[in-house]
């Protein structure tokens, strides 16, 4: 399978796009409102003590404004920001030098948590919990250990697999909070904003196909926006309507629910080659020549949200939502398929 439009995950295209469309304030970021009112109470309290934030959290699919809100926060609280990924911290020696450049109030933001190793979890705790930094010296009998004292600072991390993440570093968060995916309503504000920022104009009717396409993600709605656009100005007058948002998204293979090629191939071979399900993931993945992380991080975190794929003991089943969606005639055998009602 190629490369979805809609996939949430960051694609090197997505990179200046995000940095420009990317909320600077509490008043731009729209939606996640519970979040964003409990962080800013936290905030306020932290500022009216002189002290530095508690250590912060955050889970949930990818393209839904995680780094947006690292990055609000940081501005709120008056400090730097040291941004840095699980996979980029390969040795105690590069968090070593991470942790002591910060200076007092800084931010530092770990995207991708869950790929930290353990070694670089052990040198955290410390870190988390009573600023300070255990280096060791040497090997064996003369090894000894050294201790810096840290600046106060604040973790947040971000992790689109917070199963992954070991239960000690789980438990030295202070606040945890999952970011969920967007009404439709809050997607159409997303895409009015991005549209004047990027100087192009719009129609209602065209940001409703966008935001029903966008698999309510704002990185994927931004996405198919860029796209409308520039078929708005090879197939039209430059301005977004109905007809060229529609266009667009005919032309992308993009359907009505933000679904793709790859969506669908994943719900036909369920249903086609194994009856509904259920089907386990190894055998799901040889199935669609897709890799398994691939079907559980981008395509079924959505196709659970519609409500079309249940996960179970036994495997993935397609449900009666999905055969609707499809056009596909139910099992006409009850017992086929109990789950499907």
């Amino acid at each position: 399978m190629s490369t979805p439009h809609t996939t949430p995950a960051q694609r090197h295209e997505d990179r200046s796009l995000d940095l420009a469309l990317r909320p600077k304030t509490w008043d731009e970021y729209i939606g996640q409102n519970r979040i964003k009112e409990t962080l800013k109470i936290f905030i306020q309290a932290a500022k009216k003590r002189g002290d530095t934030l508690e250590h912060i959290l955050l889970y949930g699919p990818p393209g839904l404004g995680k780094t947006s809100l690292c990055h609000i926060i940081a501005s709120e609280m008056g400090g730097g920001i040291k941004v840095t990924s699980g996979p980029a911290i390969e040795k105690v020696g590069d968090l070593a030098a991470i942790l002591t450049n910060l200076t007092p109030h800084d931010i530092l933001f770990i995207d991708e948590a869950h790929r930290l190793n353990r070694q670089i979890e052990e040198v955290l705790y410390p870190a988390m919990e009573d600023r300070v930094l255990d280096i060791i010296i040497g090997k064996g009998p003369s090894a000894r250990t050294i201790q810096l004292d840290l600046p106060p600072f604040t973790l947040i991390a971000a992790t689109t697999r917070v199963g992954l993440l070991s239960s000690p570093l789980r438990s030295r968060f202070g606040a945890t909070f999952r970011v969920g995916f967007y009404e439709i309503e809050d997607i159409k504000k997303i895409l009015r904003r991005s549209a004047s920022i990027l100087d192009t104009k719009t129609d209602e009717k065209a940001l409703e196909i966008l935001a029903r396409s966008s698999r309510s993600t704002p990185r994927v709605a931004n996405r198919l926006l860029k796209r409308a656009r520039d078929f708005a100005q090879v197939r039209g007058e430059g301005i977004i309507t109905e007809v060229i948002a529609q266009g667009a998204m005919t032309m992308l293979e993009v359907d009505m629910l933000g679904l793709e090629p790859a969506d669908r191939k994943i719900l036909e071979v369920l249903i086609h080659k194994f009856g509904g399900g259920p089907v386990g993931i190894q055998t799901l993945s040889a199935a669609t020549s897709e890799e398994e992380d691939t079907i559980e991080e981008i395509y079924e975190p959505y196709l659970l949200q519609l409500g079309f794929l249940q996960k179970t003991p036994r495997g993935r089943v397609a449900t009666k939502l999905a055969y609707q969606h499809l056009g596909i005639n139910l099992p006409v055998d009850p017992e086929e398929q109990v789950s499907l009602f």
